[in-house]
């Protein structure tokens, strides 16, 4: 195991009664990294958010964050963590000020001592500062959340679905925060089960079921894909209900292919053929499709996606389980 990783995990495993939370996880995050678990709810993110964190225990295996042990050093580990649950979990019966005064507190510091620390956000909060808590939007809640997760310097950030349930606007906003901090040389690790936020991060972990289907850079990934991908123009197809279905299904029956699902406004479609060219595949689906009466849907190759590269591996997984 690397000592001189920000977070070095090693086989572990977490159970709940028969559910399997995490199931053998081993992963390294380097020092100034911006570190990315995409996963759906339920994939074990805040599991391991909370082992790393030294809130929970793992029932096998190591985990080591700024090379301390998460269980024998937990009390010398958590002055350097700074962590924001995924549920918004500050006073809500407090101020903006009277929430950062109280964490600044509980480590010894205060919010005038580490100004320069949390300025980016504090800047953004300073019109709120005599609000309620519980008051904010949805997007201020997460900036103070972030900034009281900030206030005591830590060395390390953890950010469990930081963005869930918050505008476009204020998610983007959020990203480019986490980047000028990254830009610092704080090390942050975070969650999101949204899969555009990939491209944000240096590397991504894709997680599904407690297992880690796959770890690079975000563009790597993608690029992993294993064949031709092709988008069916969702605007010349049937509009969303039983017609698009019937022929999502019909997709699906056709013996040649090996993947369809919906995506925006698109199916995507996967050739159950890899060493077939993708002209060929394209002329083929076109004359299917002419043959369930959608003769002008539009077929093109595409580039795959993190997400098309997420929902290909998962189907590997799920297939393998069921063997």
């Amino acid at each position: 195991m690397s000592t001189s990783a920000a977070v070095a995990v090693e086989d572990l495993h977490k159970r709940f009664g028969a559910n399997d939370a995490l199931r053998g996880v081993s992963f390294a995050v380097d020092r100034a990294e911006l570190f990315g678990f995409i996963g759906p709810d339920g994939a074990g993110k805040t599991t391991l958010f909370r082992i790393l964190t030294t809130l929970m225990v793992p029932d096998r295996g190591r985990a080591r964050v700024l090379g301390r042990d998460v269980v024998a050093d937990l009390w010398a580990l958590r002055p350097k963590i700074g962590y924001m649950p995924g549920r918004f979990s500050l006073y809500p019966d407090l101020t903006v000020a009277e929430n950062l005064r109280f964490f600044a507190s509980v480590f010894g510091t205060t919010v005038e001592r580490e100004q320069a620390q949390i300025a980016p956000i504090y800047d953004q909060l300073a019109p709120f500062v005599d609000r309620r808590a519980a008051a904010l939007s949805g997007g201020m809640k997460q900036k103070l959340a972030l900034c009281c997760a900030l206030v005591h310097r830590p060395e390390i950030l953890f950010l469990d679905e930081p963005t869930t349930g918050v505008d476009a606007v204020s998610r983007r906003e959020f990203w480019d925060l986490l980047r000028q901090f990254k830009a610092a040389g704080m090390t942050i690790v975070v969650s999101t089960p949204y899969m555009d936020e990939a491209t944000r991060c240096d590397r991504v972990a894709l997680i599904q079921r407690g297992s880690l289907l796959a770890i690079d850079a975000p563009d790597l990934i993608a690029q992993s894909f294993d064949r031709p991908l092709f988008a069916i123009s969702a605007a010349r197809l049937p509009a969303p209900g039983a017609g698009r279905y019937h022929t999502l299904l019909a997709l699906r029956e056709r013996r040649q292919t090996h993947a369809v699902y919906p995506f925006g406004d698109t199916l995507h479609y996967t050739d159950a053929r890899r060493d077939l060219p993708a002209e060929q595949i394209a002329r083929e689906l076109r004359a299917f499709l002419g043959s369930l009466g959608l003769a002008s849907a539009d077929v093109k190759q595409i580039a795959p996606t993190v997400e098309d590269t997420f929902i290909a591996r998962m189907g590997t997984v799920e297939e393998g389980r069921a063997q």
